[in-house]
């Protein structure tokens, strides 16, 4: 037999700027990637130096515990002294029913070290004595006594340690930072730094800055400025940030004795007050301003519960009335200027009732804002990163609680059951906790924030009773760089389904959830899948999803089904959660965000000003040659139809397609490595050199336009080609992930091997090239799109005969890249920044490095691990209420944060537009219920359906549609309209689609153009015509 393993004790922490090997602090970039792009390089190497205590391992402290691990600190030790209850299983996740008695951080130490390999995880029992607090850099006290709190932090404000205080009890949460009075904030609110191309610049004083007009600079008064690149007043390049003063579309700069450093703010004396003064003299942050006194209530209310701990030896019993009077009778001192008079305050009645147990979602909204390595307030105690807390946060969810005064709780409702729910039981009573076992979810996304939700769903007990169930789909597969955020996930996962992994990791926390995983994406292909029934069944919808496309498809699926969506999203300190209940409030749809910028198709080509054209133009050329003509080549082979198809696409795309398929199968095609690297010779070439010296032939350095400015001016940098040199890194670079990737189309094995690929080039003969005249170089999107409008019809053919027969290609095919980011060793992203950096050094534009590259190239969406378990403590404190059926808009709540300023918002969902027709009001989640098949058994035809309207509803219908086929309208042909009108519904449909109605399909929605009885065009509602 195998001896037991035992938590490793603790020791002290290693020193600062030590990694867990001994070696020196290096940051593993595949791992880290999403978080690095919202801390920096920087802050990420001040954090890995950061040694953390953790005391008190409940729900709370484990959330904390969690968080600091994923985000890579120096090392996190846990201190607990007490055997885990009953009571610590509804928010403390890596606590089993059989480790009931045994300690919380001895048992908690294991799991928690599986989140990360690189940060060592240590535990201690013992008391928190002077000695050994010393080394650590950040300590972390949760629902610890008011006594120890003062204690630890007497010592840590005299050693100049940040310490960190965290309580919740129930609905209400607790935190206290004390980062002395030398704190440092480098970077205030998290934000990419702005930058504008300046037009003009006065030699007054102080001189005025004039920014190109294209957008709007974004610079407000009190920013400080660099200057880069400027030509005119070179000395301006080299001069430290100065403030500015903006004054419409120009910029002010102040005179030189006004110019001073920015980047850091001081967080200055007195903004770190020991816990003893700030006790009695607190500074709130407020996060809800539809609650500004609660703060001051809930800080006398937490002073209460610990006096009454201290009196009694135990918490308040939940519901319990003697304990709750006895609490309040005791008055807390309190000389802030935000608590109303007078200045002797009794805790306010209501709150001491629910304070005792700990729920999950409070544990993880405010696990969210304790010390963790990538949010506040830890980066600001650890890297300078982002504004911290000042110094008090207090949080409540009171309006979870029952709506109804009449269905208040009763002291035997919450009793204890010595049931791993007993703490949320304590607050919302055994009834709601069997209605949560009961329902029947349906989770879209298993990935950061899907992981967090399934946590949250295993501890509430969502699904774990009898007819419960959790359905989760997603098609993705574990990477390593999902391990830094989607905590349900280890090392060994990578490569395995997100859906079955995250399935699997959630039965081990809860055993009795009922969970089923699926590997389907949600739309329109997959409502076989997900039919009338399965959503019929559902009691609800919780989207995890990263795209707006997939989270309109399912607001509509929800919409349609009349099912509550529980929507949230993050984008890296910032957060926000919406909630959507029929009949009630507004959906996801019905407020959209402005559309992306888009980079105009003429600057791409030819006219690149900054490193995000670049970049764009590099992701275009990967897909314009490893991807688009290799499907083009294999439909060509394997489509009859290709060539019809192909000549019926609009502008000059029949041209592009048909050059690139007689390029890879004609011009361009390999038969050997070698040929390959010949390739990638020849096109750097064309791309770098021969490209640019064409474009410099029509267009001059010093060519000028009509109104006498030069043509190479504002946001046109004049390019230069470059002269290839295989001694130069970036140059072979470029190289050796072409031939690569070309080679990789077209089935051919490579090489690393850049002394090789260097040989092969001295055996390639590059052409000559000479510019021509008569090309045509656009030099806007409207000049390119007149261009298109004309097609060259002898090319066309030319091209059509020159293409080999498709029959005699059936043994050969190619194979399309798609583009994989996060994969090192594929050349995907080798490609992308040699090919952007090349063409940023045509263009003089400072060149990004691959971290950089990635970011902008593969769409990343920055991420931390810890805005996520806010997020998702929010959404589940919605769900509270979607469970127990609250009625009442305002007891609902949208979420908005952004934890690096920190910013909390708090709103009523927005209630959901009434329209109407004649007296009848209607909203979105409204409709015409329409039975297809008549008690006969037939089925209604179109004319039948007209009638129906007339005679019911008033309402003349003039246009009727299904999806994208127009099935009746007021100007169709007479002939076409007697066709139609006594044909079924079904049957009209499937006729005008050409599309086969499944099975599966119990209804259908048409939608109406009507009149009214006067004649007037009026908006009504959609119908719903059933089939089935």
């Amino acid at each position: 037999m195998s001896r037991p393993q035992r938590a490793p004790r603790w020791a002290p922490p290693p020193p600062p700027g030590m990694a867990k090997n001994g070696s020196d602090v290096d940051i593993d970039e595949s791992l880290y990637s999403r978080q690095l792009y919202v801390l920096g390089h920087e802050a990420m190497k001040r954090l890995q130096n950061a040694s953390v205590l953790v005391s008190g391992l409940r729900g709370l402290g484990v959330e904390i515990a969690k968080n600091i691990i994923l985000g890579g600190v120096k090392s996190v030790t846990l201190h607990d002294t007490e055997p885990a209850q009953w009571a610590d299983l509804a928010s403390q996740f890596y606590l089993r029913e059989e480790d009931l008695g045994k300690n919380r951080a001895e048992v908690s130490q294991p799991r928690l070290a599986e989140l990360n390999s690189y940060v060592p995880v240590s535990v201690h029992t013992g008391a928190l004595t002077e000695d050994f607090l010393s080394p650590f850099q950040v300590v972390v006290l949760t629902n610890s006594p008011l006594e120890e709190q003062l204690r630890v932090g007497g010592i840590c404000h005299s050693k100049g340690i940040k310490m960190v205080v965290a309580d919740t009890r129930g609905l209400f949460g607790q935190l206290f930072c004390d980062f002395g009075d030398d704190m440092v904030v480098t970077d205030t609110n998290g934000e990419q730094p702005l930058s504008a191309m300046i037009s003009m610049i006065t030699k007054g004083c102080p001189g005025e800055v004039t920014c190109l007009d294209e957008a709007r600079h974004g610079f407000e008064s009190g920013d400080f400025v660099s200057f880069t690149e400027v030509d005119g007043m070179k000395e301006l390049n080299h001069c430290p940030p100065m403030e500015i003063k903006v004054l419409g579309e120009m910029l002010g700069t102040p005179r030189e004795r006004d110019r001073g450093l920015g980047g850091a703010v001081s967080w200055g004396a007195g903004q770190g007050k020991p816990l003893s003064v700030a006790l009695a003299e607190p500074d709130f942050v407020v996060t809800d301003f539809g609650k500004f006194e609660h703060p001051a209530q809930l800080h006398l209310a937490f002073q209460a519960l610990h006096d009454f701990q201290r009196q009694h030896q135990r918490l308040p019993r939940p519901r319990g009335c003697l304990c709750y009077r006895t609490a309040r009778r005791a008055p807390v001192s309190c000389s802030c200027a935000t608590c109303p008079p007078p200045r002797v305050l009794s805790p306010a009645p209501g709150v001491l009732r629910d304070l005792p147990p700990h729920l999950c979602p409070v544990s993880a909204a405010l696990g969210r804002l304790c010390p963790c390595p990538d949010a506040p307030p830890l980066p600001q105690a650890c890297s300078g990163k982002f504004m911290p807390i000042t110094q008090w946060l207090y949080f409540d969810a009171l309006e979870c609680l029952p709506e109804d005064s009449k269905e208040a709780l009763t002291e035997e409702q919450c009793r204890p059951r010595n049931s791993r729910y007993d703490g949320q039981i304590a607050v919302f009573g055994a009834d709601l906790q069997a209605k949560l076992g009961q329902q029947k979810y349906f989770l879209v996304g298993a990935g950061a924030i899907g992981c967090e939700l399934l946590k949250n769903f295993a501890l509430l007990g969502l699904a774990c009773g009898d007819g419960g169930e959790v359905t989760v789909t997603d098609m993705d597969t574990i990477e390593k760089s999902n391990l830094n955020r989607q905590f349900l996930f280890r090392p060994w996962d990578v490569t395995k389904m997100k859906s079955d992994t995250a399935a699997a990791a959630v039965r081990q926390m809860n055993p009795n959830i009922h969970i089923t995983s699926h590997q389907d994406r949600v739309g329109p292909d997959t409502e076989r899948v997900y039919d009338d029934d399965f959503f019929e069944g559902l009691d609800g919808v919780a989207n995890a999803l990263d795209n707006v496309d997939a989270r309109m498809y399912m607001d509509r699926r929800c919409v349609y089904y009349r099912k509550p969506l529980l929507e949230s999203g993050t984008l890296g300190t910032k957060g926000n959660v919406q909630v959507v209940i029929p009949f009630l409030t507004e959906s996801y749809s019905s407020s959209q965000d402005p559309p992306e910028k888009s980079i105009p198709i003429c600057t791409l080509k030819n006219f690149p000003n900054a490193i995000e054209h670049t970049l764009q133009w590099a992701r275009d050329e990967f897909e314009g040659l490893f991807k688009q003509p290799a499907e083009s080549v294999n439909q060509y082979i394997s489509d009859p139809k290709f060539m019809e198809r192909t000549l019926k696409l609009p502008g000059t795309q029949p041209l592009e397609v048909l050059e690139a398929v007689n390029k890879s199968l004609v011009s361009d095609r390999p038969r050997s490595w070698a040929d390959c690297v010949g390739w990638a010779c020849r096109h750097w070439h064309c791309q770098y050199s021969n490209n640019i010296r064409q474009l410099l032939h029509n267009f001059p350095p010093h060519q000028k336009t009509n109104s006498g400015t030069l043509f190479w001016s504002g946001p046109k940098r004049c390019p230069h080609p470059l002269t290839f040199d295989d001694s130069n890194p970036l140059h072979m670079d470029y190289i050796v992930a072409a031939a690569n990737l070309f080679a990789q189309t077209y089935g051919i094995t490579g090489t690393r091997d850049v002394g090789a690929v260097a040989e092969l080039l001295h055996q390639v003969q590059v052409p000559e090239f000479t510019p021509k005249s008569g090309v045509r170089i656009h030099i806007s999107d409207q000049e390119l799109q007149n261009a298109n409008a004309s097609v060259d019809d002898s090319r066309l053919e030319e091209l059509k005969s020159s293409l080999p027969n498709p029959e005699d290609l059936q043994s050969f095919r190619m194979y399309p890249i798609d583009f994989e980011k996060d994969d090192d060793t594929n050349f995907h992203m080798d490609f992308i920044v040699a090919a952007s950096n090349l063409r940023a050094e045509n263009y003089d534009i400072p060149p990004a490095d691959r971290h950089k590259s990635k970011l902008i190239a593969g769409k990343i969406i920055p991420a931390i691990a810890t805005t996520t378990a806010a997020v998702v403590g929010l959404v589940c404190l919605e769900l509270y209420k979607v469970v127990q059926g609250h009625k009442r808009l305002e007891s609902y709540k949208n979420g908005f944060l952004n934890l690096a300023l920190p910013f909390f918002g708090f709103s009523e969902p927005i209630a959901c537009p009434r329209n109407k027709y004649y007296d009848i009001e209607w909203t979105l989640w409204d409709r015409f219920e329409v039975q297809g098949v008549q008690p006969s058994g037939e089925e209604m035809t179109l004319r039948q359906f007209l009638a129906y309207f007339k005679s019911e509803h008033r309402l003349e219908i003039t246009m009727l549609s299904q999806g994208v086929s127009m099935l009746y309208s007021f100007f169709m042909p007479p002939t076409k309209l007697r066709e139609r009108h006594d044909q079924p519904m079904t049957e009209i449909v499937t006729k005008v689609s050409k599309k086969k109605i499944g099975r599966h399909v119990k209804a259908l929605v048409f939608e109406l153009c009507c009149n009214d009885d006067s004649e007037c065009d009026i908006e009504v509602p959609y119908v719903r015509y059933t089939i089935r």
